[in-house]
């Protein structure tokens, strides 16, 4: 079946992945690409209803299992109502995290077994899987300070310490090790401008070799 292109956005707190989403889906309405921008957890009514339950509170309110089904729950919602039909409308889906954090999150920083992981995966995602990740990877020290710099209120998972987001960080490089076929690691650290280039850099060549 003839379908759109999924990208997704992947990183720590602060790594800037909202304003590179943002222009990058400038650039591609410019050049007349359809663009559905979306995010995890949310992107649709019922899973950000869900995305409150977890983004607020303090940090002991769910257990990291928990965490992983309740972004089980909203992700399947998010696949059914937003990303699947904008797929099969063959548009570029721009989504500011996907199942990759739930690996980095839930799984590296919160210990859940990965076996249980990838079951949820094989339940829930079916054939939804990105075709091209971008993960902004920034120091643990550097993108926890942006991130209170910008004053989140949706500040739970940053509150779980500078231990928890160094193995989250950690998560997120062994995905990119594991699957270099799908995976881009973009030094966050570099200006906004220069992280643009890289990602553009990298996208032009995904869209090109992967026509819809």
């Amino acid at each position: 079946m003839t379908t759109g292109h999924f990208i997704s956005f992947e990183g720590g707190e602060g790594a800037g992945k909202s304003t590179q989403i943002r222009r990058l889906a400038e650039r591609l309405r410019q050049l007349g690409h359809s663009v559905v921008v979306t995010r995890e957890p949310g992107g649709s009514a019922g899973a950000e209803s869900i995305r409150d339950l977890l983004v607020n509170g303090p940090v002991e309110r769910w257990s990291p299992l928990t965490e992983t089904l309740l972004m089980y729950a909203a992700r399947r919602d998010h696949i059914e109502r937003v990303i699947a039909p904008a797929l099969a409308q063959r548009s570029v889906v721009l989504c500011d995290r996907f199942h990759d954090s739930t690996r980095a999150y839930q799984g590296a920083g919160g210990g859940v077994s990965e076996d249980l992981i990838s079951a949820l995966e094989q339940a829930c995602l079916d054939t939804i899987r990105p075709s091209l990740t971008l993960i902004l990877d920034l120091t643990v020290a550097e993108g926890l300070a942006r991130a209170a710099g910008r004053g989140a209120v949706e500040a739970r998972f940053e509150a779980k310490g500078e231990a928890f987001h160094a193995r989250l960080r950690s998560g997120f490089l062994a995905i990119a090790k594991a699957e270099p076929e799908r995976c881009c690691v973009i030094d966050a650290a570099q200006s906004m401008d220069a992280v643009e280039a890289a990602i553009w850099q990298r996208v032009q060549a995904h869209l090109a070799t992967r026509r819809p």
